[in-house]
């Protein structure tokens, strides 16, 4: 048996999309245009199997994917409808640091140290799709449970996705409660590193330059515009990140 040159092999062929495959992509493009708001209604089963040609069967799966996804909620009798985009994916999921204290029946309160429009340097800029030069809120908070600082926050946020950012008070409401409610959430990317902190986040965490650090920097997006840029720090000894995995 012998092999043909490359050059004489046939070129591949592509097999088309399956159906179900074709639904789910097209509904996913226009969630991303924002042609359905979250919490709007979405076209029934019967107007998707009616538009592709296809058994209710195939426009269920179609669904029910882009439902495990998060990207919309079904109500049984009711219909189909936008998701509050606050999942990002199956695995991760943005939550609030406030609620997370609260849920272990802790208190939670926050000192603001930084509030204030400031210029973007080119480097900020490129991560928040800005020109350099441009305005952009900053804010610098330190989150507490029970009367112990837990996390360092230093976020800058873009002013076209959240122009009444800085008119909060976030001792009252978290910038993450503040920006899932104005810019739902569509993508984040985000890294994860024990690192020391600087100078400044140690002596806002209350705590030695050599104490390591469970240091977390996040960029979210929606529908293509960068929202927010954020630096969380938490102390090693008083943060424990968890997750579980399910196959």
């Amino acid at each position: 048996m012998t092999l043909a040159p490359v050059s004489a092999r046939a070129p591949a062929v592509l097999k088309p999309a399956a159906p179900y495959a074709r639904i789910k992509q097209h509904l996913k493009d226009e969630l991303a245009r924002g042609r359905w708001p979250p919490g709007a209604p979405m076209p029934s089963d019967a107007e998707l199997v009616a538009q592709f040609g296809v058994s209710r069967m195939t426009v269920t799966r179609a669904l029910n994917e882009l439902r495990a996804e998060g990207l919309v909620e079904r109500v049984q009798g009711v219909g189909t409808f936008a998701a509050h985009l606050f999942p990002v994916s199956s695995t991760l999921r943005i939550r609030d640091l406030h609620e997370e204290i609260v849920a272990r029946g802790h208190r939670h309160h926050a000192v603001v140290h930084v509030a204030r429009q400031e210029v973007a340097t080119d480097a900020l800029a490129l991560r928040l799709g800005l020109a350099a030069g441009a305005p952009v809120f900053h804010t610098l908070i330190v989150h507490f449970e029970d009367g112990s600082p837990l996390q360092c926050e230093d976020r800058y946020v873009n002013p076209a996705c959240a122009p009444g950012y800085l008119d909060n008070d976030f001792t009252q409401i978290t910038p993450t409660q503040y920006l899932l409610q104005v810019a739902p959430l569509w993508e984040a990317q985000y890294s994860i590193e024990a690192a020391l902190p600087t100078a400044q986040e140690a002596r806002l965490l209350g705590i030695g330059r050599d104490a390591p650090c469970l240091i977390v920097v996040r960029r979210t997006v929606s529908q293509d515009t960068p929202i927010t840029l954020a630096r969380l720090v938490h102390p090693g000894s008083r943060y424990l990140l968890q997750g579980a995995f399910k196959p």
